[in-house]
């Protein structure tokens, strides 16, 4: 709950800002595009002691925080982005879990070369706030926690950019850290996430990147975005060694502050799990979008 109680101050801040008088707010004549939004999703259920049709009570709660900031000047930009999102759901006579958590901070360098292709260079971070546990068993296990795993990948490569709805980032030397502190993790993931048994971080320096961003409005209150991710060891390189991920996500927003989102996550890493492994929400909720990027046509 202390991660939900963060996340709501977080987005009670920014709703304050939001709230003033945007006549307050001097113009930007920087070189800065910045935005800040963030979102509160609840979804109840519950049901009468004589209901037939079967079902059980459940309270579900998300909310996300979710930021830009690029500059660009003559021939250089610097983007950066951070996504934080924490969910928890609570069935009737079960513990509360996890419904999502995600912890995404991104920052690109880039330095134009026509008006379609850069160079750059990029750092991310990836974990989760909340320890993570698994309840197949008679007692719940925990399989996962901050910086466990972690993961830190840095890429130098070119960018492909037709317009401003597509980008397409190809780093060939793209050196990875994979995180997991908790040295007794692997009593219950033998995979250990990928890293020596008895060790906290392994290194992946010669490696390849990939990443491809599609964010499309397809219409005036619906909003589509799609991004895939590979990662490629060279020196463990094999068709099954290649770790992917898809994210997808749907956005309509039905008034200024209510809008419904659907979202999958599909992640391949068989130093994870040897199959997919594929999660989806839908969610109804409010939420806010403060800044000066130009709306997408």
């Amino acid at each position: 709950m202390k991660k939900i109680t963060l996340l709501l101050f977080l987005l009670g801040f920014v709703f304050s800002v939001h709230a003033q008088d945007e006549s307050l707010t001097p113009a930007d004549t920087s070189y800065w595009l910045k935005e800040i939004g963030g979102g509160l999703n609840f979804n109840q259920a519950s049901f009468s002691g004589n209901w037939k049709g079967g079902g059980v009570n459940s309270v579900a709660l998300g909310i996300y925080l979710q930021g830009r900031a690029n500059y660009s000047k003559d021939k250089w930009t610097w983007d950066n982005t951070m996504d934080f999102i924490y969910g928890v759901v609570k069935n009737q006579q079960e513990d509360a879990r996890k419904s999502n958590d995600r912890i995404f901070l991104y920052s690109k360098v880039g330095y134009k070369i026509n008006d379609k292709w850069n160079y750059f260079f990029a750092v991310n971070f990836l974990s989760q706030f909340a320890p993570g546990y698994d309840f197949s068993g008679p007692e719940k296990v925990l399989i996962s926690k901050f910086l466990n795993p972690g993961f830190l990948t840095t890429g130098l490569g070119v960018e492909y950019k037709p317009n401003s709805e597509f980008s397409l980032r190809m780093a060939p030397f793209s050196p990875r850290w994979t995180f997991v502190t908790d040295t007794e993790l692997y009593n219950v993931v033998p995979t250990n996430y990928g890293v020596e048994i008895g060790k906290k971080v392994r290194q992946e320096w010669l490696a390849f990147s990939l990443l491809a961003d599609w964010n499309k409005k397809l219409a005036e209150n619906l909003s589509l975005l799609v991004r895939y991710q590979m990662y490629a060891n060279y020196e463990t390189l094999a068709f099954n060694t290649i770790d992917h991920r898809l994210d997808i996500g749907l956005t309509a927003k039905v008034t200024n502050l209510i809008n419904v989102s659907l979202t999958s996550l599909s992640i391949y890493d068989i130093d994870q799990d040897e199959k997919i492994q594929f999660s989806q929400g839908l969610a109804l909720g409010i939420a806010f979008k403060r800044g000066n990027f130009p709306e997408k046509k």
